[in-house]
């Protein structure tokens, strides 16, 4: 099987949120673990939306994907470049540039997917126009 690569271009990041490792996300060997890097990325994510004034009630991930570059260790400050692409009428993805500035070392990449969902409805809603004009410089498939 063919090996995921994940690049961005740099003017896709609009936001970046630092965030350190824990003890408790250390894994048996000795490194952050999956578990704890999606726990991350959902965070800073999170606080992507958040300060971009949108409620993450009614968004769904979809799928994501993650490539790892290095290891981080407990305490390792973390900066998390986040940036959206791919819109459709439905939803996009929240991209995701994880880096260690300590060393500038690459840790890795991400690129979660996401709709809107009508909960009354039990169904994909389109992208409500709060949120597209959050982003007004992107470039919105119809």
């Amino acid at each position: 099987m063919a090996r995921l690569k994940l690049e961005f271009p740099e003017e896709l990041f609009l936001y970046e949120t630092k965030l350190t490792v824990r003890v408790t996300d250390i894994n048996g060997a000795n490194h952050l673990g999956n578990d704890s890097m999606i726990s991350m990325i959902s965070e800073a994510r999170a606080r992507f939306l958040f300060d971009y004034g949108i409620r993450e009630t009614g968004i769904i991930v979809t799928d994501l994907a993650t490539t790892y570059r290095a290891e981080a260790h407990a305490r390792d400050q973390l900066l998390f470049e986040v940036g959206v692409m791919d819109f459709n009428k439905y939803g996009g993805d929240i991209i995701f540039r994880i880096t260690r500035p300590a060393d500038g070392t690459l840790v890795a990449m991400a690129k979660s997917g996401f709709v809107f969902f009508d909960y009354e409805t039990g169904k994909v809603m389109p992208i409500p126009a709060a949120f597209r004009d959050a982003f007004p410089n992107v470039n919105w498939i119809a």
